[in-house]
């Protein structure tokens, strides 16, 4: 039992790190050049200055939760260090859907504009950027979901034993 229990806890943690690091490589790679009435322009994830900070927390969160699950794949099954490992995975899953909101919310802003503001939607003219992004963005989410899966997974890995000594 235990055995699959750590097999299945090193399977999420590598999904975990796959989706990170896509999501990573994705948003920080993407851009596109477009020309509208003979001006060129490039649309890239750090250009406008709303999505350039939003989107740089994304990319920083992402990297270190990458490197952060990459390091947690070597901890050994019998460590007391998993008691940290749950408290850092509830850290780095909420920062996980904070940059991950944040940067939907703008996401949303670059596809559908804001009248009140004065924005325009970019994606009619960016069409391979805006597909980048979105692709980040579902890596993104799926880490998120595999990262809340890990957290319940480590806090059931932490608990369990303490409730099978008290019995």
């Amino acid at each position: 039992m235990a055995k699959t229990r750590r097999v299945c806890h090193l399977l999420l943690r590598f999904l975990a790190f796959a989706a990170t690091i896509s999501a990573v490589i994705v948003m920080a790679t993407s851009h596109q050049t477009a020309t509208i009435f003979t001006v060129s322009f490039e649309a890239k994830y750090t250009n406008s200055p709303a999505f350039k900070i939003l989107s740089r927390y994304f990319v920083i969160v992402y990297s270190v939760v990458t490197v952060y699950g990459f390091l947690v794949i070597f901890l050994p099954a019998q460590s007391l260090l998993w008691r940290l490992v749950v408290a850092l995975d509830l850290v780095f899953t909420m920062l996980l859907v904070s940059s991950f909101s944040a940067a939907l919310a703008i996401a949303q802003v670059g596809k559908k504009g804001n009248s009140y503001a004065a924005w325009l939607p970019i994606c009619d003219s960016v069409p391979k950027y805006c597909d980048q992004v979105t692709g980040a963005l579902i890596a993104g989410f799926v880490a998120v979901i595999i990262y809340i899966i890990l957290l319940l997974h480590s806090i059931h890995t932490v608990i369990d034993p303490l409730l099978l000594s008290k019995n």
